[in-house]
């Protein structure tokens, strides 16, 4: 069986996502799975020293390959905070956001080399990217950078209902004024080439009116 790593980067150390990491990666099936967190290895030893990570051993990895998965175990690739002795939980802070950037650059540079196969990413604060420096509106506007992506959008996928977005966190009113056929077509050719790889040969494709007296009409793209 071939087993497949996924990078999982902290988001805002300031936040929840350290501690749901650590609970995530503690509990039930994905205790010991092939998961590699990428964040502030001390941030994740305070939660330690708070009694909010009882039961596992953080172990610093330099690389994907020196990882060797195993219950109560969770590997971290450390990202460090510039100065984590000043990190204030629950406050926005530019560091925070400039780490939070940091995850992603280094868990996307893992996986497009091939070291990781998917990335997780837990919640960053936009406005600590802001402040440290990064302007991107959310987490899908910095993986297209990144990765140098072209045509991109963001995609919500269940069994029975997947959504593609044809914009992602901006005010109505700036999302009319720039919203033109051309995005539109973009983003339905995404969705028919998206849906094509896993597994639906014919795409059926509904686009959701804008307006209010749109509501119960659809248009159907083949």
């Amino acid at each position: 069986m071939v087993t497949k790593t996924v990078a999982i980067t902290m988001g805002d150390p300031a936040g929840i996502g350290p501690e749901i990491i650590v609970k995530a990666l503690s509990e039930d099936e994905l205790n010991g799975a092939p998961l590699v967190v990428v964040g502030c290895l001390q941030t994740l030893k305070r939660l330690q020293a708070a009694g909010l990570a009882e039961g596992v051993t953080f172990r610093a990895i330099k690389q994907v390959a020196d990882a060797r998965f195993a219950p109560g175990i969770i590997h971290v690739i450390d990202e460090p905070l510039a100065q984590p002795e000043a990190l204030e939980p629950g406050k926005v802070q530019a560091q925070a956001g400039d780490l939070a950037y940091r995850c992603v650059k280094r868990a996307t540079e893992l996986a497009m080399k091939g070291d990781v196969h998917a990335i997780a990413t837990a919640p960053l604060n936009k406005e600590a990217l802001h402040l440290g420096g990064h302007h991107f509106p959310g987490h899908t506007e910095l993986l297209a950078t990144l990765t140098e992506s072209r045509d991109y959008a963001m995609v919500l996928y269940t069994d029975k209902l997947k959504v593609i977005h044809v914009s992602t966190h901006i005010a109505l009113r700036k999302f009319l004024d720039t919203l033109n056929g051309q995005r539109v077509e973009t983003v339905i050719g995404i969705a028919d080439t998206f849906l094509k790889r896993v597994g639906y040969t014919q795409p059926r494709i509904a686009v959701a009116g804008v307006n209010p007296p749109c509501r119960g009409e659809r248009a159907v793209w083949r």
